[in-house]
């Protein structure tokens, strides 16, 4: 199914009532250092989702479930510098991290992470304090570079800048592929917990990794975020990202991260991110992926929901919001 012309997600038919999940397809692509394409990665997803199966076997039941999910129309900024687009991408994402709807962020390259924390600030469980947030991040990098090729807000930065912002834990699963300054933070970040790939993979002892990480997942407590970047997965599941690398997790792991996530009792993730999506031309395999594991996040949300692991006091509200001014990246506090 179009909406005047533009695919929505899963192919769902979408009104003017309230929002329930927000679809929120940013084609942010700046900082790219290997393949390029990313921003035609998240309108690629959604036109592939309409492949994917509307059941779910843990919701047990067709998406959308009773439930309204909205494909917003996409962000595609064109201010004349990087930090400048960060303040746009901000102001868009702002009005979808209140608390009344499930924002879901279809990338763009992972350099959207960071306008994601901020609009993740005017949640109500987060309270402008981001110390109280967990960030659960799927990749195959650590993005904990101080900056690269001279930029602090690369793509390769992504997870650096969250923790700066303030996030209070780190927990990376999928992670193979860093640098000796990236190793050191890891070692050091009290607030950092990797698991690496060489581990949760082993033939021989991967398993044992593998249900540790689950158990931490369990063990949350508060407001989550989910970032996703989908060169966690293995390479041969996502040729066309920006940066495949062999050595990742299969589609299942992620899957039962997502879900396992999702279940955890203390917790209540309150917004997710898909990125670094590319689009594969000669094979629908990339986007498809994807599709697939963005809409794992919408049904794990929607069983959470029916749960009563859904913890807002917000009432919904419709799809036409106003952006709402941000320059905190172009003019930070102090002149920074």
């Amino acid at each position: 199914m179009e909406d005047e012309g533009v695919p929505t997600f899963l192919g769902l038919d979408q009104g003017q009532g309230d929002v329930d999940i927000a679809i929120l397809p940013l084609l942010y692509e700046l900082t790219t250092s290997y393949r390029q394409g990313t921003a035609q990665g998240p309108i690629a997803c959604i036109e592939a989702s309409a492949q994917v199966e509307l059941f779910d076997v843990q919701l047990n039941e067709d998406l959308p479930a009773g439930l309204s999910i909205h494909t917003i129309p996409a962000w595609d900024g064109n201010e004349p510098t990087l930090l400048q687009q960060l303040d746009s991408l901000t102001s868009h994402l702002i009005p979808w991290f209140k608390g009344d709807c499930f924002p879901l962020c279809l990338g763009g390259e992972h350099g959207i992470l960071p306008p994601i924390m901020e609009a993740t600030r005017h949640h109500p469980l987060v309270e402008n304090d981001l110390s109280n947030l967990t960030l659960v991040q799927i990749d195959a990098h650590s993005d904990l570079r101080e900056e690269l090729e001279g930029e602090a807000h690369s793509h390769a930065c992504a997870a650096a800048r969250a923790l700066d912002a303030g996030v209070g834990s780190l927990l990376q699963v999928g992670i193979r592929a860093f640098s000796s300054e990236e190793h050191k933070r890891m070692r050091t970040d009290s607030r950092i917990t990797t698991f690496f790939a060489r581990d949760t993979q082993s033939v021989r002892d991967g398993l044992q990794h593998w249900d540790k990480w689950l158990e931490v997942l369990s063990s949350i407590e508060g407001p989550v975020h989910l970032t996703i970047d989908i060169d966690g997965l293995d390479g041969a599941l996502v040729p066309a990202t920006g940066t495949p690398v062999p050595g990742g997790l299969s589609y299942w792991q992620v899957e039962e991260t997502i879900q396992t996530l999702f279940n955890a009792p203390n917790a209540v993730v309150v917004g997710a991110d898909v990125n670094e999506i590319g689009v594969q031309h000669d094979s629908p395999l990339t986007q498809f992926t994807a599709a697939m594991l963005a809409t794992k996040v919408v049904a794990a949300h929607v069983l959470a929901r029916k749960n009563g692991m859904w913890n807002t006091t917000k009432e919904p509200s419709g799809p036409v919001r106003s952006s709402e001014p941000f320059t905190g990246f172009s003019q930070p506090k102090g002149g920074e």
